[in-house]
């Protein structure tokens, strides 16, 4: 096959969706003897794709396409010339916002979650119409729907009304080389040396958007947290600045504890792991998520997890975690307070976790996306009286 994937929605790799386009081009490395792959790149993140030279083809998208308006005007009106250009059998468009009308070759696209009809103020009011309604007829043109989770798979039968049935679920990977056991100690003093964190401490590995994301419940559930407790704990919060990040600063500017809250803003991927294993928890009390990368990375490291129950969270982290109702501030610092006093409790959550995440593989991941590919294409082929 000739297949081609859309990368332009990677936002300079710093969300969830660059982590999962990252993670299915590597995993489909080793099928490139089998296949041709061509990867539509914007040209300041052509950086981020080196890995896959000489084994794919970076195709290169002017940086003036790179804003949404425009990123989705060149999906509609230019992709579909050069796909059939370069004779694409399948083209993957890696999330909801930027699927294509035109059908130049079969169309597939990964939907990793609808949070826009769970969670109010999540985007703008243009965002909210295209995510509610554009996607919708959009997302019915396409030759084949991925879904990352059960939970993902329900939300687009009831709010796009495409039947589970239809849809193909298929479980997200995890990096198992990059996040796994190690040093906890050298670890620790890696946190100590980079970030000035030499006491026990919470992460939350999220960026900074409100409300969406929780951290201003969080902030006060970690304020309750330290006045029952008057432990050094810290409260480590890890991300870039997003919608409504200022609410996030302010309330812990206001925060009695206001010291033992840290912001350590975006970092380095290759950071990420030991930052889990300096952890003494991480917590992970978002209001909505179609997936939920970090408490499984956290998890694969050795950290035990408090997560909230919304979304696709309870799916993911299964038994492996304390589940919170992530409105219930009181809850939450319940949650805190448990996994900062009993070491047997955390030590039961780290075999939990662990355990958890042996169900997470990219490779299966992107075998079975070829075979969704592969299927697509086929079905294509019918339609268009070619077999």
């Amino acid at each position: 096959m000739n297949i081609a994937l859309s990368t332009t929605v990677i936002q300079r790799g710093k969300t969830g969706v660059a982590q999962y386009v990252f993670a299915l081009v590597r995993a489909l490395l080793p099928h490139a003897g089998d296949h041709r792959f061509t990867l539509f790149v914007l040209e300041e993140d052509r950086p981020f794709f080196e890995f896959v030279a000489g084994a794919m083809t970076l195709a290169p998208v002017a940086e003036k396409y790179r804003p949404a308006m425009k990123n989705i005007w060149w999906h509609q009106t230019l992709l579909p010339g050069l796909l059939r250009e370069r004779q694409i059998d399948v083209l993957h468009v890696p999330s909801y916002r930027r699927m294509l009308w035109p059908k130049p070759c079969a169309l597939v696209a990964t939907i990793h979650d609808l949070a826009q009809f769970h969670v109010a103020g999540k985007y703008d009011w243009a965002r909210m119409f295209y995510g509610r309604v554009v996607a919708r007829r959009l997302a019915q043109r396409q030759d084949a729907i991925i879904a990352v989770s059960q939970n993902t798979a329900r939300d687009i039968e009831q709010f796009f009304g495409i039947p589970v049935a239809r849809q193909h679920v298929i479980l997200n990977g995890l990096d198992h080389n990059r996040f796994q056991p190690g040093d906890r100690a050298a670890a620790k003093q890696q946190a100590t040396e980079c970030w000035q964190l030499a006491h026990p401490f919470f992460v939350y590995v999220s960026r900074l958007e409100h409300p969406a994301k929780n951290h201003v419940r969080l902030i006060e559930a970690f304020n309750q947290f330290k006045r029952a407790t008057n432990s050094d704990w810290q409260l480590v919060l890890v991300g870039g600045d997003w919608r409504g990040a200022d609410a996030i600063h302010a309330a812990a500017a206001e925060s009695p504890f206001a010291g033992d809250i840290r912001f350590l803003g975006f970092i380095d991927d290759a950071a990420v792991p030991a930052l889990y294993r300096a952890a003494d928890a991480m917590v992970y009390p978002s209001l909505f998520e179609g997936f939920g990368f970090p408490p499984l990375e956290a998890m694969a490291c050795g950290c035990p997890v408090i997560s909230s129950e919304r979304g696709s969270l309870a799916e993911v982290v299964a038994d492996a975690a304390d589940i919170v109702d992530p409105l219930n501030i009181s809850a939450i610092a319940a949650a805190l307070r448990r996994v900062a006093t009993d070491a047997d409790h955390r030590d039961r959550l780290r075999i939990a976790g662990f355990r958890n995440v042996q169900r997470f593989n990219w490779q299966r991941h992107a075998e079975s996306v070829l075979g969704v590919y592969e299927a697509a294409v086929a079905r294509r082929k019918i339609a268009c009286g070619l077999c």
